[in-house]
């Protein structure tokens, strides 16, 4: 790693904290862990910072982006849990964009997967500091001192100082080897798993003060509103301005031409016209107003159902293999005692987070900076750079509070268009999307269409799987012509299938994109959950056995992992998983009449989850009972903030499942607010009950795991219930709901 000098004060500086205190840095490679203290000037660029003060203060800097998910807190307390810190005395401080922390990127339940190690490792370093700057005020041996609490405590006379008293000495200590740096033993645990902390953030959370995207404010700043083209990738004809600019508070109409990205690199930014005005109202009501004729482009002719008719005719021939493949299925088929098949399908999604995108940018005097809700800081301010010419030290990207994000703001289209209208107009400038830009103007889940078929042997087992799937691939929004699945798409669930079988085929048929495509929460893993949850809940039922135990004789023995990964597939933990969820939810009890039990499992972002759903079916209407969720994510930290996380999967795939739907008429997104891209709402929200598994595994992906088993779980219940399979999704497209 490049060393970068740099004085302590201008560190200091950039960083916001107060002037005095101990220092501490972390910085976190792909094979080490380094840690230092930061007084004479710093010799490398850390990514993880905490200060103790002399008034016992611990602010620990966050470098990953709050969303309801509960980073800020997960972080502070895996820190603290290993410095022994008193919860009370800890505060956190959001890090802006900037390469100096590390990858920033909130997407991909990566955050604590990655950083718990270090962060508690830093925690570590720092308690072992105070213990040996205790020893030295003491003149005793450093074994005789232990930290608890937030004070150093002698062993022998029972005599303790407290953290703030130790700063000064502090700072002579050297910086422990690593061998001397002790992690604390899981039975020690006070913060790590436990219920006992109230989130950083909750108080302003309560009480309206928590700073969200939407409530950045700067003197003199304007609001806009950007009339976007109704087909995507359509250009500004002509427009006429004249009824906009007679609303009160409009005070100047701008064109923005449409950005292309490089490829591989950015989102850009749609185009359009803005209305400038001196608030968020008027900025709406004047470009309700705008009279604009649309160049619609090659998109024109985009209708999402007959798109599907295609994708499902493409998916009955054979199409490109894929690695890994075993055996022969063409055999396997040709041997066989009972071959199914089946077709599913699934919409385009949105994201619908709360809070829509928005960004405050100011540009002035060779400098941009912004205040927006981003998951992907460091993107944004390359993405300024490559657009707009400013130095990269020139941009600052202040993280504000997400209201949601869901991986939609991990794009950042929305900021780029604020940066271009502040250069524009000379003047601070909010961009704010209505609902209808939101859901009209997205990058969406891709629409999509499985086939599968399978073969049985007279004992009923599994001896053939062929599985052919397609949908736009997210590359399609980097890489013009990009018309197949990538691989990392296909290694959601497809290519990774758990299942023991023989012979096994996996294809992926063409399927070009007509909107923006983005990943979503779980991202491919919602397609392969879907489809191939269903499709083994079939194979079960004509095999004539239980639905779990079909499934735990078709996950095959249990076998060390053979993966060369950080977090090896394990079998085992799958099945556990499985079994857990099969006490929870009470498997196999007797049921009132018009209810029925379906379950789901899945492995992704290395985390294990197994899902029961109860409904009941009356008039062919679905109503959710119960959802019984099992996640199994090695380690985790908050406990609280994991099953809130999964209680959120729980309603997020349900919405998915019931209402979930975008279409599209000439192009157009034919949805635009909540009436016609349901959520669930709270009066038809189930029961959710979570169990997590305890063991000491490394920890995994909590935000996203719980998503892709909840509609299979869904649309299995509900055949046990009424005897129809549903294959296409949404239900609200069978009058279900």
């Amino acid at each position: 790693m490049e060393k970068i000098e740099m004085k302590r004060r201008d560190f200091v500086k950039v960083l916001g904290l107060a002037s005095g205190g101990l220092l501490f840095g972390c910085n976190v490679s792909a094979d080490k862990v380094v840690v230092n203290t930061l007084e004479n000037g710093i010799s490398f660029v850390p990514n993880l910072f905490i200060q103790l003060q002399k008034d016992g203060k611990l602010t620990i800097v966050v470098a990953r982006s709050e969303m309801g998910q509960g980073i800020r807190t997960s972080m502070a307390s895996a820190i603290a849990e290993d410095l022994e810190a008193d919860w009370k005395y800890v505060t956190v401080q959001q890090a802006t964009g900037d390469s100096k922390f590390g990858n920033q990127n909130t997407d991909g339940s990566r955050s604590i997967r990655t950083l718990l190690k270090p962060m508690r490792k830093m925690g570590a370093m720092a308690r072992t500091i105070l213990e040996q700057a205790a020893a030295k005020k003491w003149n005793i041996p450093v074994s005789n001192c232990k930290a608890e609490n937030h004070f150093v405590k002698n062993s022998t006379t029972g005599e303790e100082i407290f953290f703030g008293d130790l700063v000064e000495e502090a700072k002579t200590i050297a910086i422990p080897s690593d061998e001397n740096i002790i992690l604390k033993d899981k039975k020690e645990f006070k913060y790590i798993g436990k219920k006992v902390i109230r989130g950083i953030d909750m108080e302003d959370f309560l009480h309206g003060k928590a700073n969200y995207g939407l409530d950045a404010r700067l003197p003199n700043m304007k609001f806009a509103s950007i009339a976007r083209s109704p087909v995507t990738f359509g250009s500004v004809k002509s427009y006429d301005t004249s009824e906009t600019v007679e609303i009160d508070g409009v005070e100047q109409v701008v064109q923005l031409d449409r950005l292309i990205p490089p490829a591989g690199q950015f989102f850009g930014m749609l185009g359009g016209v803005a209305v400038i005005a001196n608030n968020t109202w008027s900025a709406f009501q004047g470009k309700n107003n705008l009279n604009i004729e649309w160049e619609s482009g090659l998109n024109k002719t985009y209708d999402s159902e007959k798109f599907k008719e295609k994708l499902i005719g493409r998916i009955q021939n054979k199409s490109k293999v894929v690695p890994p493949f075993k055996g022969n299925v063409d055999k396997a088929f040709e041997n066989a005692d009972k071959v199914i098949e089946a077709t599913y399908t699934m919409p385009h999604l949105v994201h619908a987070p709360m809070e829509v995108p928005n960004a405050l940018a100011w540009v002035r005097d060779g400098k941009c900076d912004v205040w927006a809700p981003v998951q992907d800081p460091q993107t944004v301010r390359a993405e300024i750079a490559h657009f707009f010419g400013f130095a990269i030290e020139d941009i600052t990207i202040n993280v504000m509070m997400l209201g949601g994000a869901f991986g939609r703001k991990s794009k950042s289209d929305f900021v780029v268009e604020a940066v271009a209208l502040s250069q524009k107009i000379n003047a601070p400038v909010q961009v704010v999307w209505t609902r209808e830009d939101d859901i009209q103007h997205s990058f969406y889940h891709a629409q999509n269409a499985q086939y599968l078929k399978g073969s049985l042997d007279k004992k009923g087992k599994v001896t053939g799987w062929l599985h052919r799937v397609a949908f736009p691939s997210i590359t399609s929004s980097f890489k013009p012509m990009s018309n197949y699945i990538a691989g990392f798409e296909l290694g959601m669930g497809f290519t990774n299938n758990p299942y023991d079988i023989e012979n096994i085929q996996i294809e992926n048929a063409k399927a070009e994109s007509h909107l923006r495509i983005g990943w979503l929460r779980s991202v491919s893993n919602i397609i392969s959950g879907f489809g191939i949850n269903s499709f083994v809940d079939e194979l079960a039922m004509v095999s004539g056995k239980d639905a779990i135990d079909f499934r735990l004789d078709l996950l095959g023995k249990d076998k060390a992992p053979t993966e060369k990964s950080p977090h090896p597939f394990n079998v085992a933990r799958l099945k556990n998983v499985l079994l857990e969820a099969k006490k929870l939810s009470k498997w196999g009890r007797e049921l009132p009449e018009g209810h029925g039990l379906g379950v789901a499992i899945h492995y992704s972002f290395y985390s294990y989850v197994a899902t029961v759903v109860e409904v009941s079916v009356k008039s062919e209407k679905v109503k959710v009972e119960n959802i019984y969720s099992v996640l199994d994510c090695g380690m985790y930290v908050n406990r609280d903030a994991v099953i809130n996380q999964m209680e959120g999967a729980a309603i997020f795939g349900m919405s998915i499942t019931m209402f979930g739907k975008i279409s599209t008429k000439d192009g157009v997104v034919e949805q635009s607010n909540f009436h016609d891209y349901q959520m669930t709402r709270m009066i038809d929200a189930p029961n959710i009950h979570v169990h997590l598994v305890d063991n000491e595994e490394d920890p995994t992906g909590v935000g996203e795991p719980g998503v892709p088993p909840v509609s299979a779980a869904i649309t299995n219940a509900i055949f046990n219930a009424s005897g129809k399979r549903v294959r296409s999704l949404p239900l609200s497209d069978h009058g279900m709901v």
